[in-house]
């Protein structure tokens, strides 16, 4: 298994899988970008094994079952389709997981009438199961693949969706604590203005299933997951840090403004500091026409709402609404 060999192992052999010396030929259940060097990657042909699809199952676990030789013909099986079914559907396309509790099911089946058929039902298969899978790794594609679902369903307004994969995220055993600071990211990221009571809700989800735990938990995760992917979204404020992070970092880092800076001594009143300085607070509505941004970047418009921002105001009307 190629990803139980450390990153010097790997570069050990490069020479001579370059060379032809060694023919490699490694699995993994892991995604390969991450477990094998890129040196090693491209020199290597990667092959997907992809779960079977539910016909594919179906004639495998029919095989099973008529097969004299090898299979489990000689028992007399008689499987029902709910029973086929169930197996199908819980074995997540693995056809080692679903043999392995199919031969359970039938042996284990007591023989009936003269011919000794075996038969199983839906319950008799449930019992036999020998392992559930939600096809989640926690470490792995499984846990970037499902919360990216879980986010982009909660940006598209899709509710339904949202809590489906946030019932995978909780059945598999991820963090709970994980999951709820996802919520508060993405309450300031997606929601950001246009609900600003979002981000409170967010953080006091994380709150409560600090407090409560699980299984409890799931009903806060699932109430802000909830209110989450209903409210209108707004990113805004997240694309205006982002733009003036960007101009600062490309050099854009000019002196403050005098009337901005606080005149703490004699000498810097003299020298102009808080010169022309307009209290908003003594303007009817609040703001002074007054320039804040440096004369370089004084038409530079980074925060750029979608539609009216929801204010303080308005926030605590929604509240009470």
């Amino acid at each position: 298994e190629i990803h139980r060999f450390n990153k010097a192992q790997q570069d050990a052999i490069l020479p001579f899988v370059e060379s032809g010396l060694i023919t490699l030929i490694g699995a993994t259940t892991e995604n390969p970008s991450f477990e094998v060097n890129s040196a090693l990657l491209s020199r290597c042909r990667v092959y997907a094994l992809h779960p079977h699809s539910r016909e594919d199952m179906r004639k495998i676990l029919k095989r099973a079952t008529e097969d004299e030789d090898r299979g489990l013909a000689s028992y007399r099986p008689e499987i029902t389709e709910d029973a086929m079914e169930l197996l199908i559907s819980v074995s997540g396309g693995d056809a080692r997981i679903a043999l392995n509790s199919l031969e359970y099911a039938v042996i284990t089946a007591p023989p009936e009438g003269e011919e000794g058929i075996r038969r199983v039902d839906a319950d008799r298969m449930d019992k036999a199961i020998c392992f559930r899978t939600s096809r989640y790794d926690k470490k792995g594609d499984g846990h970037y693949d499902i919360i990216s679902a879980f986010i982009k369903s909660m940006r598209n307004s899709d509710a339904d969706a949202t809590v489906y994969w946030l019932a995978r995220m909780i059945d598999s055993g991820e963090d709970p604590m994980f999951i709820a600071r996802r919520m508060i990211i993405f309450a300031s990221e997606d929601i950001g203005m246009a609900d600003p009571i979002a981000l409170n809700l967010a953080s006091s989800a994380l709150n409560g299933v600090k407090a409560v735990g699980m299984p409890e938990g799931r009903i806060i995760l699932g109430h802000c997951a909830c209110y989450l992917a209903s409210a209108p979204k707004d990113n805004s404020a997240y694309r205006a840090i982002n733009e003036a992070l960007k101009d600062v970092r490309e050099g854009k880092v000019y002196p403050v403004p005098k009337h901005l800076r606080n005149a703490v001594t004699d000498l810097m009143k003299d020298m102009g500091y808080g010169a022309g300085y307009k209290y908003a607070h003594d303007f009817p509505e609040g703001k002074a026409d007054m320039q804040c941004l440096p004369d370089e970047l004084k038409d530079r418009k980074y925060f750029k709402p979608k539609g009216p921002t929801c204010s303080g105001k308005q926030a605590n009307q929604k509240q009470s609404d």
